[in-house]
């Protein structure tokens, strides 16, 4: 496996984490409600209708093409910076790196960072009309971070600085998008049985959270000490390739 398949994988994971996130997961239920329109009765029923179903469908699919837009412009425009000081590559690295340490230290509650700790969400209090409105939705969900969903989008951005093409940084959080969008299309298809799992996983979600922060410390050691590329080289080997 080479470095850059582990650095995808680390992307996806990140997306995963980021909707276990206790400002994301608990939330689920009230975003499905209000992107697509439904009661909450409709969307929890264990059998719903094929009218039901068409509707989530859909309203979610534009939902998560809204935000994965966001996120993949941020990517692109991360990589593009990041080319463009290519000979201060090593220090902005490094910096990187020390800030992702930093911000999963801050999820990890150890040391809480300040600045990261207000709202920094966009209020959507009454949703545009009809199915476009759930893709304009969606770029405000993106365009709006909370305090947990913040720090592992930002690590992945500084990720997808160091990476050598806009494709590679496109790529990357295309990749963290999908975590996060597959998990929350598969909650919207069964709500009733995500709310049934939900119940019974709610007590660990701080153990999510640390989980979270300690991820990010390794990932930002990996950047500081760019253990990715000695990584490759090591898997260059072992596998062949």
């Amino acid at each position: 496996m080479e470095a850059s398949h582990i650095t995808f994988l680390g992307a996806f994971v990140a997306g995963l984490l980021s909707f276990l996130s206790p400002c994301v997961l608990p939330l689920i239920p009230s975003f499905i409600t209000y992107i697509t329109g439904l009661s909450f009765t409709e969307l929890q029923s264990e059998h719903p209708t094929h009218e039901v179903r068409q509707q989530t469908i859909l309203h979610t699919l534009l939902f998560i093409s809204g935000f994965t837009v966001v996120f993949v412009l941020l990517g692109a425009s991360a990589t593009f910076i990041g080319g463009l000081m290519q000979e201060h590559m090593v220090a902005i690295r490094r910096v990187g790196g020390v800030l992702i340490v930093l911000f999963g230290i801050h999820l990890t509650g150890l040391f809480p960072i300040k600045f990261l700790l207000g709202e920094k969400r966009i209020a959507l209090h009454r949703k545009p009309v009809g199915y476009a409105g759930s893709f304009f939705v969606g770029l405000a969900f993106a365009a709006g971070w909370t305090p947990c969903i913040g720090p592992i989008l930002a690590s992945i951005l500084m990720v997808a600085a160091a990476e050598e093409t806009v494709a590679h940084g496109i790529a990357l959080l295309l990749t963290y998008s999908m975590g996060l969008a597959i998990p929350f299309f598969l909650a919207a298809l069964a709500m009733h049985q995500f709310l049934v799992v939900f119940n019974r996983f709610k007590k660990y979600i701080r153990i999510f959270e640390i989980v979270t922060g300690v991820f990010l410390v390794i990932v930002g050691v990996m950047v500081f000490t760019n253990y990715l590329t000695v990584l490759s080289r090591y898997t260059t080997i072992w596998f062949g390739e």
